[in-house]
């Protein structure tokens, strides 16, 4: 039997490995259930009900094995994060769970990184922890694990759901026998409305009103650029976005000493641009009257 240390190495790599082909197995059956979707949406609209109810549920066992690796790449995670505890002869109690499900679930997929796996975890804790795990004698193997891998038949409420799910996001109309009883159903009424609808009107709103209310946010021309806040991790849990302020300009010496140069010059020359009878007159700010100027224009008139 190989040393413990070198089978938690080997457990190591492989964990990575498992985690990585457990993603991309992921992606590449999410693709594949939504060109089943679209393929169901069109049996839908083409009225061939019966063979979309028979093709629905392996879409529905699709998305059961997706989930199912979802789950055990969580248990490869938590190995990778715990390899510490590994290194004891017996399986500790926080990763009994994980282990074991691995151990249960692995030869049902077809991920051979995660089988691979399942082989070094049986060296590392021996053929009667293995057998115990396959059996599930202890009920310790994750229960979702064990219901997401039983074969059966789906119920017909979840087959009618997956495909009203379909139809709606699709834009197919279907069922189309509720469709056009609820579209019955709001047509009939008591009081005859002579074939259109009537809208019922809402009381304008006063000024007062109106000078209370708040404008909405999105008033006006939006920004095309849009920043996305950060995604929380261990350094960060709750991130926000902060954006920097607009810098203060300060003048500098050289500018100050223009502005005192220009002020001086200035000043002299509009001294002298105005004239001297008419600063006598808009002394004190005050304004003629009429008899005032009538005078004046007696004055220019001589």
């Amino acid at each position: 039997m190989a040393p413990s240390s070198s089978v938690v190495s080997k457990i190591k790599v492989q964990l990575k490995l498992a985690i990585s082909r457990l993603r991309m197995v992921q992606q590449k059956d999410t693709a594949i259930a939504k060109q089943q979707r679209r393929a169901m949406a069109q049996l839908l609209e083409q009225g061939k009900e019966e063979s979309a109810r028979i093709r629905v549920e392996n879409i529905i066992r699709s998305d059961i094995d997706t989930e199912l690796l979802e789950v055990l790449e969580l248990y490869c995670e938590l190995l990778l994060a715990r390899t510490g505890l590994l290194e004891a002869k017996e399986c500790d109690p926080g990763l009994e769970e994980a282990v074991k499900s691995i151990i249960y679930a692995a030869p049902r997929t077809d991920v051979k990184e995660l089988q691979q796996t399942r082989q070094l975890l049986v060296e590392k804790y021996g053929k009667d922890f293995a057998l115990q795990a396959i059996e599930n004698s202890d009920g310790k193997v994750a229960e979702r694990v064990v219901k997401k891998l039983k074969v059966e038949p789906p119920d017909p409420e979840l087959v009618t759901l997956y495909l009203k799910e379909i139809a709606r996001t699709y834009g197919v109309n279907w069922p189309r026998n509720e469709r056009t009883a609820s579209a019955d159903g709001e047509d009939d009424s008591d009081e005859p409305t002579g074939g259109q609808a009537v809208r019922i009107l809402e009381e304008p709103l006063t000024t007062q009103e109106l000078s209370k209310a708040t404008p909405p946010r999105d008033l006006g021309p939006k920004s095309p650029v849009s920043v996305a806040p950060p995604s929380p991790s261990t350094d960060n849990l709750s991130p926000k976005i902060r954006l920097p302020a607009p810098p203060e300009l300060k003048p500098s010496a050289k500018m100050g000493g223009s502005k005192k140069q220009t002020s001086s010059i200035d000043a002299p020359s509009s001294s002298k641009d105005i004239d001297p009878g008419t600063k006598k007159n808009t002394v004190g700010g005050k304004i003629p009257d009429v008899d005032e100027l009538a005078k004046r224009f007696a004055a220019l008139k001589r």
